[in-house]
């Protein structure tokens, strides 16, 4: 993600961000599941309607750790909740739990991916899944301190 889309200052701090919401979450515990990112960040929104991407729009499927609710999840780390993303990671942040009931699961998806893949002019588009899993995530911060320190993309 960070060598396709960090092609400027404005998208290098959107995912400088993500990367620390990603942290903020593996430090509450949330390691299992995924991400489907999207929004004017995966869109070339630069050349479309001449501006840069504002923040990255994120819904987080996972898994809460062991004996933890959501309330915990939250008390950990306050910023991670929706009201509060967008202000602390530049992160347009929803959750979904996995394991909830499946009718919910599939209400949501469906909801998400109607949203998701097309533009508001309705033009298809698409949308991306990332692990949850922060295996990858050191390297990622690498690549942008990389390209944070030569003034571009890696």
């Amino acid at each position: 993600m960070v060598l396709r889309f960090n092609t400027s200052p404005d998208r290098n701090a959107i995912l400088d961000g993500f990367l620390r919401f990603r942290a903020a979450l593996h430090g509450a515990g949330v390691v299992t599941g995924f991400q489907w990112i999207d929004g004017s960040f995966l869109e070339d929104i630069e050349t479309l309607e001449a501006r840069p991407p504002n923040d990255i729009d994120v819904v987080t499927f996972y898994y809460l750790p062991a004996g933890m609710t959501q309330a915990m999840l939250l008390a950990l780390n306050p910023n991670i909740a929706p009201s509060r993303a967008k202000a602390a990671f530049r992160v347009d942040g929803y959750y979904q739990q996995l394991g909830a009931a499946s009718e919910r699961l599939v209400r949501q998806s469906a909801y998400w991916y109607s949203v998701w893949s097309h533009r508001r002019s309705l033009a298809w588009k698409g949308y991306i899944e990332v692990a949850l899993d922060p295996a990858n995530d050191a390297a990622a911060l690498a690549l942008l301190a990389s390209a944070s320190a030569t003034g571009g993309a890696p």
